[in-house]
């Protein structure tokens, strides 16, 4: 079964889309995680596929509810963004959260986001401080100047001219 998901990914990585949809598509089907994935890249994007966001939302679910944390973040901004779904930021920031939890940076970002802004959130520096740390810490660089910039304006942390420096130094 592994080999079958290998031959898969070589031929999508080689532009051969219609070999890596007849690999991964019974993986898919029988619970194969990593292919449910991809399929959802596939049919978001539409590499080999007519682009179908609703298809792309159902295997991302799929493998985002087995822990597949690129899988939890993608159905975020699928839900941040109305794509496939109707838009529901609460939805988002529950999928971000799971992904976010499991160390993926540009989910701990998003969600750092959310919270800045409110969105399906109550609005909290304090979390979003939280958040943006988490993924800066990754060396998200995003992450690490809006970090800077929240110790530039004492926005949930006491404003620190050292802080500030070290971050957007990062």
């Amino acid at each position: 079964m592994a080999q079958d998901f290998l031959e898969g990914l070589a031929a999508a990585q080689a532009g051969d889309y219609e070999t890596a949809l007849q690999e991964w598509r019974p993986l898919a089907e029988q619970g194969n995680a990593s292919a449910q994935l991809n399929l959802g890249l596939m049919y978001e994007n539409g590499n080999g596929v007519m682009q179908d966001y609703a298809e792309a939302v159902n295997w991302y679910r799929l493998a985002a509810e087995q822990g597949i944390a690129q899988a939890q973040f993608n159905l975020g901004l699928m839900y941040d963004n109305g794509r496939g779904v109707l838009q529901d930021y609460a939805e988002a920031v529950n999928w971000y959260r799971l992904a976010a939890e499991e160390r993926h940076a540009q989910a701990q970002f998003n969600l750092g986001l959310m919270y800045d802004n409110g969105r399906g959130v109550l609005q909290n520096d304090a979390e979003a401080v939280n958040w943006y740390r988490l993924a800066a810490e990754q060396e998200h660089a995003q992450a690490q100047f809006n970090l800077g910039n929240r110790y530039a304006n004492g926005e949930g942390v006491i404003q620190d001219d050292a802080e500030v420096a070290y971050w957007y130094l990062r």
